[in-house]
């Protein structure tokens, strides 16, 4: 006996439905930023206490010498989403590097603990801002400029491993992660 015909479902009306679909998600990417508002103002402001009341400087003045400069090209893009990327990026080397166990041990556990909090919080609401499969990085542009954010922080690596991890290498990377801070205030502004 041969089972009841089920109804196909029109292909052509699916394929509406789903293109319909992808150019909602397209178009409602750049909104998914918005979420970040009430909170973009703060954020900066808020690391930069984090990190002062964390890391104090040293008594004592430290020079050293071929100390990584934060790459200011990183700042000369055309699109939001690039800019988040980018936000991103340095947000995401910043943590990795403040949740070293080589940090100094007269940092304020804390404060270093409420910094890495809220740069974690920060990293998950602009990944709300990028496209899933990453189409954003296809081309030379973005893709350099995140070759130059990881390159910058391997320099700050290579730096501290050069100062054996002392305490005035880390104030010169708490300095660094200063400029960092008032970079990503930038991207963020230019976000909106």
């Amino acid at each position: 006996m041969a089972a009841p015909a089920t109804p196909q479902p029109c292909l052509r009306h699916g394929a509406t439905a789903l293109l319909l679909l992808l150019t909602a998600l397209a178009t409602a990417t750049p909104l998914a930023c918005h979420h970040l508002r009430p909170r973009d103002a703060t954020f900066p402001w808020d690391s930069l206490q984090l990190l002062q009341a964390m890391a104090p400087s040293p008594p004592q003045p430290c020079h050293h010498q071929q100390a990584p400069v934060f790459p200011d090209t990183l700042l000369h893009t055309n699109h939001p989403q690039q800019d988040a990327a980018i936000a991103l990026r340095i947000l995401q080397h910043l943590f990795t590097t403040l949740s070293s166990p080589s940090t100094p041990h007269h940092w304020d556990a804390q404060a270093r603990h409420d910094l890495l909090n809220n740069l974690q919080h920060y990293k998950h609401d602009l990944e709300q801002c990028l496209p899933a499969n990453g189409t954003l990085f296809q081309g030379r542009g973005p893709r350099n400029l995140l070759l130059n954010i990881s390159r910058y922080f391997r320099h700050i690596q290579d730096f501290l491993h050069t100062h054996n991890h002392s305490a005035c290498a880390w104030d010169h990377v708490r300095l660094e992660a200063r400029i960092c801070f008032q970079r990503v205030d930038t991207l963020i502004r230019r976000m909106k």
